[in-house]
């Protein structure tokens, strides 16, 4: 696991240096070459139409007839894998076991820990939810189903999507309003990324 670790950590920090490279790159167009910098905006500056590429993702499925249609078995599977879940979750699940086999030995114990701590506990819940859920679809079906009617609910989030994807030409503006400014302060944290990067990989 440390071998998967390590290897992780180092496509992120070539990752970081590749960045950093191109934020270098950006912040010297702006300062010696602002115009050069803008055609290049003009140029990568694209509009996706997401309603069509996306609008797959955009169905209703029924599963309401499989789960009430035979609430005995499904709600003896969700109880049976949330209970054995908890089983684990309570009497073998050890955070500090599996910080040291996921994050290494090398790192912080007590941020590992406290991690898989709040996953443990987040499963935890999410778990005795399913065991409730299962046992109350084997017990009473049609109450369960008044229930789910009840949290049914249906948001619309056209209006926000719809803001996302308005055009708008003031960030463009404001960097180059001010070049050298900006310039400056992406060479800066640029050469910061760059720098760093170099440093883990040669370690």
């Amino acid at each position: 696991m440390n071998v998967v670790w390590d290897i992780a950590l180092q496509a992120v920090e070539i990752i970081n240096l590749v960045v950093g490279i191109l934020g270098m790159s950006l912040s010297l167009l702006l300062l010696f070459a602002p115009g050069v910098a803008r055609n290049l905006s003009g140029v990568f500056n694209r509009q996706v139409d997401t309603d069509r590429k996306l609008g797959f993702l955009d169905r209703s499925f029924a599963s309401e007839g499989v789960i009430y249609g035979h609430p005995v078995i499904v709600g003896g599977c969700l109880a049976a894998g949330a209970a054995f879940a908890l089983v684990f979750l309570f009497c073998t699940f050890d955070a500090r076991q599996f910080s040291a086999v996921f994050f290494g030995p090398g790192f912080h114990q007590l941020t590992g820990e406290i991690v898989f701590q709040v996953v443990g506990w987040v499963g935890r819940v999410g778990c005795t939810i399913g065991l409730v859920a299962g046992v109350g679809l084997m017990v009473a079906p049609e109450r369960m189903r008044a229930i789910d009617r009840r949290l049914n609910k249906r948001y619309d989030t056209g209006e926000w999507i719809d803001r996302l994807q308005r055009p708008t030409h003031s960030l463009d503006s404001v960097f180059f309003r001010y070049p050298i400014l900006f310039g400056l302060l992406g060479g800066s944290i640029s050469s910061l990324l760059i720098v760093l990067s170099i440093l883990n990989l040669l370690r």
